[in-house]
C-alpha cells in the first residue's frame, strides 16, 4: 500500500485530519485537544479495553476487535456461534470497560414488543391520589443490548427492536422515547437448532454493520477457559473509559480521511457482489440471487476509518477495505439455489470478490 496511506499518527502532526490544519474538538472534560492527541488516546484506551477484556475473555482477538470497531462506527453487530462461547460474557466485558449499561434480552416466540419497549402503567399519585399514566421503561433502555437469539421471535417484535436500532428511539402508545446515547445491539442467532425461528429479514440483516463469527478456541486456549473458569473467582474488569469519550472518540472516527481511491475501492467491491451490475464477477453472476446494499459500502469506509486509527494510521487504506470485507459483507449477499445445492458459501464469494476486483490507480 502506498507510504502516504500508511503514515503513522505519531508522525502526523501537520496531517491535514478535516480542514486544512486538524480540527478541535472539546474533551468530555471541557479541555480542547486535537485531533492527533484524541487519535493517540483512542489507540492507548483500546488497548486499555481488551487488557480489561482479556481478564475474563481468553483468546478471540479478532473477534473482540470487530466488536469494539462496531462501537467505533456507532452500529450494531450480529454474533454468530454456537453455546457456550461466551457471547453473553463477552458483551457483557465489554459493557464494563467502558463504563456503559448493559442489558440481555431473551427472544422468545411469545415475546411482545411492550417487553422490550416498556408499557405504560397506571400508577395513584401518593400527592393527589390520582391515578395517572406512567411510562415503565423496557430492557432496551441500556447502552448496549444484548439480543439474544433474535430469530426466535415474531416480525412485529423484531419490528420494535428495528426502530430502535436504526432511530435509537422507541415508539409506545403513540409517544417517542429517545434512547441514551451511546445505544448498541449486539445480536445472536443460534446456528444449530433452526425449528421454530424466524429468519431475520434482508432490510433487518442490512441494518447491523458486522457479522461477527465466534469459533472454538485452539486447544492451550480452551484449556485456560476451563482453569479460569473452575478456580478461584478472578478479578472483575475495570472501567476505563466512559460514554461520552467513547462518543467523542465515534466523531473523530468520521474525521478522519478517505481518499477516493480507497472509497471507489470499497464501492466496486460491493458493486462486484450484484449479478445485475457491470462490475459482477462472473462466481457472484453465477451463485448470488442479491447481493449488498449501499449501506455495505458505508460500513466498509466508516469501519475502515476505526480500523486505521486503532493502529495509529491516519488515513483509511486498502488493506483495511479488504480486512472489513468478510465481515460487513457475508451477511448481505443472498444465495441462489445454485451455490446453496453445491454447498458455495458467502465467505468464497467474498473471497473471489477481493482477488479479482483491482485497486483503483492513486492519482
Amino acid at each position: 500500500m502506498n507510504d502516504e496511506t500508511t503514515q503513522s499518527l505519531e508522525e502526523a502532526d501537520d496531517v491535514e485530519v478535516s480542514g486544512p490544519k486538524a480540527s478541535n474538538v472539546e474533551a468530555s472534560g471541557g479541555d480542547v485537544v486535537d485531533d492527533v492527541a484524541l487519535a493517540n488516546a483512542l489507540v492507548d484506551d483500546m488497548a486499555k479495553v481488551r487488557a480489561e477484556i482479556a481478564k475474563r475473555i481468553v483468546g478471540q482477538e479478532g473477534v473482540v476487535e470487530l466488536v469494539l470497531l462496531t462501537l467505533l462506527c456507532g452500529g450494531n453487530s450480529l454474533l454468530m456461534g454456537v453455546p457456550g462461547l461466551a457471547k453473553t460474557m463477552l458483551v457483557n466485558t465489554v459493557a464494563q470497560a467502558l463504563a456503559l449499561s448493559f442489558s440481555r434480552i431473551q427472544f422468545t416466540p411469545d415475546l411482545m414488543p411492550s417487553d422490550i419497549t416498556g408499557t405504560d402503567l397506571v400508577q395513584e399519585n401518593p400527592a393527589t391520589a390520582a391515578r395517572e399514566l406512567k411510562f415503565l421503561p423496557g430492557p432496551v433502555f441500556a447502552n448496549i443490548v444484548l439480543a439474544d437469539e433474535i430469530n426466535r421471535t415474531p416480525p412485529k417484535t423484531q419490528a420494535a427492536l428495528l426502530e430502535a436500532m436504526q432511530e435509537h428511539r422507541v415508539t409506545v402508545q403513540g409517544r417517542t422515547y429517545a434512547l441514551d446515547e451511546p445505544f448498541f445491539v449486539f445480536a445472536t442467532q443460534n446456528p444449530i437448532e433452526l425449528e421454530g425461528t424466524y429468519p431475520l429479514p434482508e432490510a433487518q440483516l442490512d441494518r447491523f454493520a458486522f457479522e461477527i463469527v465466534l469459533d472454538y478456541l485452539p486447544e492451550d486456549d480452551e484449556l485456560a477457559v476451563v482453569q479460569n473458569t473452575t478456580g478461584a473467582a478472578g478479578g472483575e474488569p475495570d472501567a476505563v473509559i466512559g460514554a461520552s469519550a467513547l462518543i467523542g472518540y465515534q466523531q473523530l472516527v468520521r474525521r478522519v480521511p478517505a481518499a477516493d481511491t480507497v472509497a471507489r475501492y470499497a464501492l466496486r467491491i460491493v458493486r462486484a457482489s450484484r449479478p445485475t451490475d457491470a462490475l459482477a464477477t462472473s462466481v457472484a453472476q453465477r451463485f448470488l440471487a442479491y447481493g449488498a446494499s449501499v449501506r455495505a459500502a458505508q460500513y466498509l469506509v466508516l469501519a475502515g476509518k476505526a480500523r486505521a486509527l486503532t493502529r495509529g494510521r491516519a488515513h483509511v487504506g486498502f488493506e483495511d477495505i479488504r480486512a472489513l470485507a468478510l465481515p460487513v459483507l457475508r451477511h448481505r449477499l443472498l444465495r441462489n439455489f445454485k451455490a446453496e445445492s453445491e454447498g458455495v458459501t458467502t465467505g468464497q464469494v467474498i473471497s473471489d470478490l477481493i482477488a479479482n476486483i483491482s485497486e483503483p490507480a492513486l492519482v
